[in-house]
């Protein structure tokens, strides 16, 4: 078997399109040939440092995107479901602390990925299917409770997420994804033959596929 190519995955639990393609990079992982990095981003900073605006506040965009989630999330079978508030969840509340927790788990995670993935998940789960919280520690503490951290290991994430180090890591990341020309997210970054090929959004897996030399059969 060749070496696995390396796929780095920018998101946001603050995005729904994040979780579509969330989902089905995980189940990619395993069917392709591949070496997927999760690499938790800012949305917010990302909107701002690219010049983008927001689909949410463009009402034409608004009204496709509630209508495209629900295909999206039927198709690839997410459970996803629109907060009662999406615009005070996603623009008043956002996600920086959030995304700062989810950086934490990562940051002092040892051995692959699999807590942040599970914890990324919970908080997806939290905003996008049961219309809860994702901006209080109380909230970090019960998704990384659902998601298997133990009690000691939550304390310590809580005591590390607003450290300078966690910020300048989140920031870095965030900055990386600008870098590769992000204007939202999420953005999938495959390196192929020493050269970065760069997907916005959660509808171009065919794309991807015929880049790095793989099936497109979305695995569920």
């Amino acid at each position: 078997m060749t070496s696995k190519k390396v796929v780095e995955l920018f998101y946001d639990v603050v995005s729904p399109y994040s979780w579509i393609g969330f989902e089905v990079m995980c189940r990619y992982r395993h069917a392709w040939n591949i070496e997927l990095k999760l690499r938790p981003s800012f949305l917010g900073g990302i909107m701002k440092g690219s010049g983008n605006k927001p689909p949410g506040v463009i009402s034409n965009k608004f009204m496709y995107m509630t209508k495209d989630l629900s295909r999206l999330s039927e198709y690839f079978d997410v459970p996803l479901q629109s907060p009662s508030d999406p615009f005070e969840a996603m623009f008043q509340k956002g996600s920086l602390s959030a995304m700062r927790f989810v950086t934490a788990v990562q940051a002092r995670e040892k051995d692959g990925d699999k807590k942040v993935e599970r914890v990324s998940r919970e908080l997806w789960r939290r905003i996008w299917m049961e219309d809860k919280d994702i901006t209080e520690p109380a909230s970090f503490s019960e998704a990384a409770m659902k998601a298997g951290l133990s009690d000691s290991e939550i304390k310590e994430v809580l005591e590390l997420y607003n450290s300078k180090e966690i910020k300048d890591k989140l920031k870095s990341s965030t900055q990386n994804a600008l870098d590769h020309g992000a204007f939202g997210l999420p953005l999938v970054v495959c390196h192929v033959n020493g050269k970065p090929e760069v997907f916005f959004g959660s509808d171009r897996f065919e794309l991807m596929a015929h880049c790095i030399g793989e099936k497109s059969v979305v695995p569920k």
